[in-house]
């Protein structure tokens, strides 16, 4: 979902030239995808990207936007999904001379926290922040909110989302701390790494500023 949300805005800014969307299969046309800026890469691993990690030369930044609930998860299964698979994707761009790396948390993220995913989380962040990119950001959005036609896969995330649709202005100037959307972070997104920030970890007020 904030995938989605990102290429969108990537689309829409006239000072973005290309994206690279990785996917692990190929997929069918939409917004991001009927753009000539938009070029998919499809990669078999996740957890490997030596294979195709040539692709990534000559692209400024990475967007990373893939995660999963913890709900239901054990922390092996969960910390194989938000450390490895991160670690692997920032490995393999730095390699490739990427120099910024943009990731999205979430909200409540603490290394030293009690909750399962905040510490995963949290060592994740701490990680990507020791590799030595030129720049890195850690986003910490609270409940996002998809806009512009976009959807969650997961049915339960998707109705709450349809229910608070109507109110959503009223929302968003209530709890600027808490709320945010697709539109929002992926405009923070593509700002942070064009221009960078004054900080390294954003939470979801930052992100009302952009």
């Amino acid at each position: 979902m904030v995938g989605q949300g990102v290429r969108r805005e990537c689309v829409l800014d006239r000072e973005v030239e290309a994206v690279l969307e990785v996917v692990r299969r190929a997929t069918g046309p939409s917004l991001g995808r009927r753009s000539e800026k938009v070029r998919e890469l499809v990669a078999n691993d996740f957890y490997d990207f030596s294979a195709v990690e040539d692709a990534f030369a000559g692209y400024d930044a990475c967007l990373f936007c893939l995660g999963v609930s913890s709900v239901g998860m054990k922390e092996a299964e969960y910390r194989r999904v938000t450390v490895d698979i991160t670690m692997a994707t920032a490995r393999a761009v730095r390699r490739a001379g990427v120099g910024t790396f943009v990731y999205v948390s979430g909200a409540g993220t603490d290394a030293n926290g009690r909750a399962m995913w905040a510490r995963v989380k949290g060592e994740t962040e701490n990680a990507l922040l020791g590799m030595g990119f030129k720049a890195a950001y850690m986003f910490r959005p609270g409940l996002i909110v998809p806009m512009a036609g976009i959807r969650s896969k997961t049915a339960v995330y998707q109705a709450v989302y349809s229910a608070l649709r109507p109110v959503l202005p009223l929302l968003l100037r209530m709890f600027p701390k808490h709320i945010t959307t697709t539109e929002q972070v992926g405009r923070a997104m593509l700002e942070v790494a064009k221009r960078g920030y004054p900080k390294q970890v954003l939470e979801t007020a930052d992100l009302a500023s952009f």
